[in-house]
């Protein structure tokens, strides 16, 4: 389906931090998917624990020389790399999921929210020790930056973050997270690439379209209560200048020698409303390319000639696939559980009791 991008008019269906085993790159929210360097991918663009839910994913950290000998990782431990100090850390399941839940949403989001982020969050690291080149990191399964609240925090960061509510806050996340250790979101028996972000544009995106490879329990399903949440919808302005300085920067090839008018063509979108495909400079770049090299909130987005340049406004926040934070938020404050929350953005899947 073809549609002029001056505007996109992007249908966004109503009914609301790399390639895995290899698949999976921090694309936004926050939080995240797999990676065969290790990255966190989650979130890609998620961290809800500052005023908004997501994070664009921690960085990735490539090591110059991976070490001869990867340490065989212990037990009831997630193996992560601090992305701002290459250090590799051991932490402890629950502690990991405490640190996770906080940096991707907010302390006082509903008890099921935060419970189903927590187990997403250990699933999603179980998925990476599982499928991950570790040892591009180290012997990490992906990296996280505590001290910018992406991805996971340490107890250090969250006694900062929350200053005197410290202890009420851990507290809660204990009690409420530490019945849940043992708890993994599966499929076939293994554990699943549960990763998650912000908010989606009205439905969730297909795997395949953000990353290399198709999962069963990631090719979207609807989301509409997304469309109430804080940040939904926002446009960013861009000078003519700017616009073309982006885009030159990031793409070769691309003929921006006439006038800005006809900078942007034809689009396509995905099934779910996303832009696969824009023409620009008389090239196709994919719409995750674009939202890259933009900096966008999303890659559901139109683009608006100005007198100035050009208004972008996207649709949601994060890559799209997997677990819709707000929506989580949503749907637990209409009563529903946990286990339903992740039946709902992973379907196929089961909640089990894992040891492996």
């Amino acid at each position: 389906m073809k549609r002029s991008i001056l505007p996109i008019l992007l249908f966004c269906l109503l009914t609301f931090c790399l390639p895995l085993v290899s698949l999976l790159p921090q694309a936004a929210g926050r939080a995240a998917a797999p990676s065969s360097a290790g990255q966190s991918a989650a979130g890609a663009g998620s961290t809800a624990a500052a005023s908004t839910p997501e994070s664009e994913a921690a960085s990735q950290t490539d090591s110059a020389a991976p070490p001869a000998e990867t340490p065989s990782p212990k037990a009831d431990v997630i193996r992560v790399q601090n992305a701002s100090t290459g250090e590799v850390l051991e932490v402890p399941v629950l502690e990991y999921m405490i640190g996770a839940v906080a940096s991707e949403m907010p302390i006082t989001w509903p008890d099921e929210a935060l419970k189903a982020q927590g187990i997403a969050a250990h699933s999603y690291a179980l998925y990476q020790r599982d499928h991950a080149d570790t040892q591009a990191l180290g012997g990490a399964w992906f990296s996280v930056d505590p001290a910018r609240r992406q991805g996971y925090m340490t107890s250090e960061v969250l006694k900062s973050y929350w200053g005197e509510e410290y202890e009420a806050n851990y507290q809660r996340l204990k009690e409420l997270l530490e019945p849940l250790v043992h708890t993994v979101l599966l499929y076939d028996g293994a554990p699943a690439a549960a990763c998650y972000h912000a908010i989606s544009n009205g439905r969730t995106e297909a795997s395949q379209r953000v990353w290399n490879e198709a999962l069963p329990y990631l090719q979207g399903v609807d989301s509409p209560l997304d469309k109430l949440a804080e940040g939904y919808e926002e446009t960013v302005s861009y000078t003519t200048q700017q616009m073309y300085d982006m885009l030159a920067t990031q793409f070769s090839g691309l003929d921006l020698s006439g006038s800005a008018d006809g900078w942007f063509g034809e689009t396509s979108l995905t099934e779910t409303g996303y832009v696969d495909t824009v023409q620009v400079g008389g090239a196709f770049v994919k719409g995750t390319q674009l939202r890259t090299a933009l900096s966008l909130r999303s890659s559901c987005f139109t683009i608006q000639r100005t007198e100035e340049g050009f208004d972008v406004t996207t649709l949601g926040y994060g890559h799209g696939v997997g677990l819709s934070q707000c929506g989580a938020q949503a749907m637990a404050a209409q009563g529903q559980s946990c286990a339903e929350i992740l039946s709902w953005y992973f379907p196929g899947t089961s909640l089990e009791e894992y040891a492996g």
